[in-house]
Order: structure tokens, then C-alpha cells, then sequence
């Protein structure tokens, strides 16, 4: 078992492109499809406390029931978001990736290479073709 996780959603470019940095490196992740197994409250608590993000930050309001709900109500406590997030998963953020180096919401992609315990092996573009990687495992400084 992979001791990185990324919670991902296969529909999402940057999901996809963050899973391929992690792939990059060698690395094969645990890849947890949160959309059909949506992680605990719990593990949710666990992974925005280690990626240093509140459960409001982790929030998605694109493509997602959050203004119907009225999420961007601010007085609506921790303990209400997570219940909409556990009826919708949809509403978490992606994706979040957690490794032994810490925990990182990566939008954009390239701040899943902050916390990866290895070192990129080779070039690396996004779908999009914006070169994040060069031949010799370098980040590319834009």
C-alpha cells in the first residue's frame, strides 16, 4: 500500500494532472475515487487540519449544489459544511493529496511537488502542454 494518497475525480484536468506529477515520480498512489467512496468525517478533519486549510477553504462552489444549499452563508458552522459535504461530495475541493511530507489542496497542480517524498524522474506537461517539468526532473519556473 502507497503511503500517498490523492482523493481524486477523473473528470478533473487538475486532478489528472497532479496524478500524473505523482506518477512522475515513480510513485503509485493509493488513488481514492471521493465521489464514489467518500472519505469519514473523520479522515476529512485529518486532511484539512495536515494541509493547513479550513473546512470552508475546502469547499467547491463550481458545478456543485453549494449555492442552492446556501454554503456561502458564513455563519454556517464547521459541523454544517461537513454534513453537506458527506450528502454531496461533490462540494470537496480537489484534489487533495497526502503523503508522508504533509498534505496540499493542489490547485494548481504543481504544489503536489512540495510534498512528494521523491524526486521527479523526467519531463512532465500538463494536458493543457504547459511544460511543468524538464528531461532533467526540474521544475520549470514560469
Amino acid at each position: 500500500m502507497s503511503d500517498v494518497t490523492i482523493y481524486h475525480n477523473p473528470k478533473c484536468g487538475t486532478s489528472r494532472n497532479t496524478l500524473g506529477l505523482i506518477r512522475n515520480a515513480g510513485i503509485e498512489p493509493q488513488v481514492v475515487l471521493y465521489l464514489e467512496t467518500p472519505p469519514s468525517r473523520d479522515t476529512l478533519k485529518a486532511l484539512f487540519k495536515q494541509a493547513g486549510v479550513t473546512v470552508r477553504d475546502a469547499l467547491r462552489d463550481k458545478g456543485t449544489p453549494y449555492a442552492e444549499l446556501g454554503l456561502d452563508d458564513a455563519s454556517l458552522s464547521d459541523d454544517a459544511l461537513l454534513d453537506a459535504i458527506e450528502q454531496h461530495p461533490i462540494l470537496l475541493n480537489r484534489p487533495f493529496v497526502s503523503t508522508p511530507l504533509g498534505a496540499r489542496l493542489c490547485r494548481p497542480c504543481e504544489l503536489v511537488l512540495d510534498i512528494l517524498p521523491a524526486p521527479q524522474q523526467g519531463a512532465f506537461s500538463k494536458e493543457s502542454g504547459e511544460p511543468v517539468i524538464d528531461a532533467q526532473g526540474k521544475r520549470i519556473q514560469k
